[in-house]
């Protein structure tokens, strides 16, 4: 498709309040996601499933708002670096034209956040950012299922040491 005639793409809104510890940023919510308006909503992704096993619940299983709702009990935001950008596809690679969202904003909209995480490299292109604002930021393995070449366990295990270093896994007794 030539560029004049791509549209320009919206992000879905944050999931934050004064509450959020931990926030997960992607980089921009792929054809699903934009179609369900739904955060992480192809179904081979990886999100829910490693979420849902780290908070202690079948998140993937659950209706969308009751994710969302367990996300905010467990104190966990998301969001996506990109406000809008034209992307043909999900790939990460694809996109142009992006237009950053106000991450500046973050201590005012989330003083309780203790860390961010990106979902992916794309994400954590904005690392230092994050950075800069006095919050710890790490990457981890992307969700997506693009990235098959690290297995669900590893991931799995990198995803739980950050949600643990956030303090919102589910209390162990």
């Amino acid at each position: 498709m030539d560029a004049r005639h791509e549209s320009l793409l919206q992000s879905l809104p944050p999931v934050l309040n004064r509450d959020t510890r931990l926030l997960i940023l992607g980089s921009f919510p792929g054809v699903a996601s934009l179609r369900a308006t739904q955060y992480y909503a192809h179904p081979r992704n990886q999100f829910w499933p490693i979420l849902g096993r780290l908070l202690g619940h079948a998140l993937q299983e659950m209706p969308y708002a009751d994710r969302i709702q367990c996300l905010r009990k467990h104190r966990i935001g998301l969001w996506d670096i990109y406000a809008s950008c034209v992307r043909p596809g999900s790939l990460d690679a694809s996109i142009r034209d992006a237009t950053p969202n106000d991450l500046e904003g973050l201590r005012s909209l989330a003083p309780s956040l203790r860390l961010v995480v990106h979902n992916g490299a794309e994400s954590a292109r904005r690392m230092k950012e994050i950075q800069a604002l006095g919050i710890p930021a790490l990457r981890l393995p992307s969700t997506s299922p693009a990235n098959a070449r690290i297995d669900l366990e590893t991931k799995l295990a990198r995803w739980r040491v950050a949600l643990a270093e956030a303090g919102v896994l589910p209390d162990p007794s």
